[in-house]
């Protein structure tokens, strides 16, 4: 039977069809789906761990433990994982063990686009990268017993395109995969420096063995159309050629990325005039190409910056140009990302910016705080780092600055990794405020559990970490907890926080207005006490715009949460059911 399947899917029933009997993740875009499609098999334990690392480490365990598992991530989050990552690479496996990393060309949902095959390589560890779904699927089966042959953790590397289109998967049952036997076996396990030693010998003898399967597997194969012109490619690059080109060049599609073929690269070069490499983002197939002493071109008929085209491959390689995009007559308005209408980090970031506070950000929805109108959110660099940053911006300009500082943080990313820095700030003296921005929920990658939530990824009742009692066990004496919607209550909480000179963390806890317990009614209306005054347009609640020079209220959009109410300083807003 066949269907048809995002590439996440698809991977999460490769996954199931390989008899993957564990898999642990974090949410993070493009990959969310391929865990939230592994719960639909009750054949498979799944789980969102609090990060990356800790995910990673689940799967090593559960293959130690002679099972067949996954973790799945995006580019950034293997940063976080790398740790272990690096370690199980010595290690190795008992039981198949795979790591599915999401990268994302053109930054539609990340703060970078760093390219993840470099891991690959400084971790010594295969990886595959399929094309389209039919790849997701046969990929991640076959990962799972290369992984098994070759005694190693394997890579499947997506990309934004890949995870999200769909394409039709042929579906099969699923193996009966027995549980490997377990034998404590330290050698091979604990990785001290005497073992360690040793493993590196067997991971060089590994990589000399995948280079020969690269070679000889069909994983790597070649189109040939009796072309002069020969294009090397791979993943969603190798689709937009094959569309930009057609029959026009012959073609050889990387199914493998690391480690790369020798014998049949030279072979493909050989038969071709023209050589060209089409790869997004770093010259990794380029350089291993140009280091066979084979001349081709790569990235100086593209470009190193975000996704590519069928449109600019055409131009590069055949000199002929095509329309990039049909355009219409009209001007289409630009539409900026947004925080959602009723978003409780509105108000806020409202409370922040007239109280003129540094703004210490972090990774979710909440960045969009750093846009207009709000607009108060100064850093952003990676999850858990608006703590860390900001004690470290306190201790660079004293302690004056420190009552102009605030760290704002989601509930799920402060369980990822903000609580470390919490604990920096406590340990090393210092005066920081911290507020947890808790709307019940990980927001921005499609409202999954977290340890805060108290249910498991399928819906269960569990233990909910209570972020108060956790905060002040970890030496936060300040811990206050406040609806950030009660505006002049909140205000006067975050004023009277930043002036202490110890720790506090404020709790802004309010649930994101998109939950389906969540059940704003109504809607608001302007009425003749307006003033036009437009202190209400300071919130960017997409539901205000301004018609004819007057301020309306868009019904359509509202969702009463009533906000707006609570800032006008006239009355002039009122809620009807």
């Amino acid at each position: 039977m066949k269907k048809l399947l995002l590439g996440n899917a698809a991977v999460a029933r490769g996954a199931y069809e390989a008899g993957v009997n564990v898999v642990a993740s974090y949410p993070g875009t493009p990959s969310t789906e391929i865990t939230e499609e592994i719960v639909k098999f009750d054949e498979v334990y799944a789980e969102w761990s609090p990060n990356e690392k800790v995910a990673a480490e689940v799967a090593i365990g559960a293959s130690i433990g002679g099972a067949r598992a996954m973790s799945c991530m995006k580019h950034v989050g293997l940063n976080v994982m790398a740790d272990p990552v690096f370690t199980v690479s010595y290690t190795g496996v008992n039981g198949g063990l795979v790591f599915c990393v999401a990268d994302d060309p053109g930054m539609h949902s990340s703060q970078n686009e760093q390219d993840s095959r470099h891991y690959a390589k400084a971790s010594k560890i295969m990886m595959l990268e399929p094309s389209d779904s039919s790849d997701c699927r046969d990929m991640t089966k076959m990962a799972f017993d290369l992984s098994e042959k070759f005694d190693t953790p394997v890579f499947i590397r997506l990309s934004t395109r890949v995870s999200h289109s769909q394409s039709l998967v042929e579906l099969h049952d699923r193996e009966c995969v027995e549980l490997k036997p377990y034998e404590k076996n330290t050698q091979k396990y604990v990785m001290m420096p005497a073992m360690a030693i040793k493993r590196h010998v067997v991971v060089e003898d590994r990589i000399a063995a995948s280079k020969k399967f690269a070679d000889e597997s069909d994983i790597n194969k070649i189109e040939a159309n009796g072309s002069e012109i020969g294009v090397i490619s791979a993943g969603i690059a190798y689709m937009y050629a094959k569309e930009a080109l057609g029959d026009k060049a012959d073609y050889l599609k990387l199914g493998m990325v690391y480690p790369l073929p020798e014998k049949k690269i030279l072979d493909f070069a050989k038969a071709h005039k023209k050589l060209f490499v089409v790869e997004e983002l770093d010259p990794i197939i380029e350089e291993h190409i140009k280091a066979l002493g084979v001349e081709v071109i790569g990235k100086e008929a593209f470009t190193l910056l975000g996704e590519y085209t069928p449109a600019m491959i055409k131009k590069a390689v055949l000199g002929e140009d095509s329309p990039e995009s049909i355009s219409l007559e009209e001007n289409i308005p630009v539409r900026p990302p947004v925080m959602c209408a009723g978003c409780p980090h509105r108000a806020t970031f409202y409370v922040l910016k007239k109280l003129g506070l540094t703004v210490s950000g972090d990774i979710g929805c909440y960045t969009l705080g750093a846009t207009m109108p709000l607009q108060s959110v100064d850093t952003t660099i990676c999850m858990g780092a608006s703590v860390s940053a900001a004690h470290g911006m306190a201790k660079a300009r004293g302690k004056e600055f420190n009552k102009k500082l605030v760290s704002v943080i989601g509930d799920s990313t402060f369980m990822h990794s903000g609580i470390t820095g919490l604990v920096d700030i406590v340990y090393n003296k210092g005066a920081n405020t911290v507020i947890i921005l808790d709307n019940s929920i990980t927001g921005m990658t499609g409202h999954q559990d977290n340890p805060t939530t108290g249910k498991t990824i399928r819906g269960e009742d569990t233990k909910q970490v209570n972020l108060i009692t956790l905060c002040k066990a970890v030496g936060v004496e300040r811990v206050v907890v406040a609806d950030p919607f009660d505006i002049k209550h909140f205000e006067e909480v975050v004023k009277t926080e930043t002036e202490a000179d110890e720790p506090s963390v404020i709790i802004a806890q309010r649930p994101c207005a998109l939950l389906k317990t969540v059940k704003y009614t109504g809607v608001c209306e302007i009425n003749d006490k307006c003033r036009n005054c437009k202190m209400c347009m300071k919130l960017g609640c997409p539901a205000i715009t301004v018609r004819q020079g007057k301020v309306v209220i868009d019904a359509t959009q509202c969702n009463g949460c009533g906000l707006c109410v609570n800032v006008c300083p006239f009355g002039a807003i009122e809620k009807k059911d």
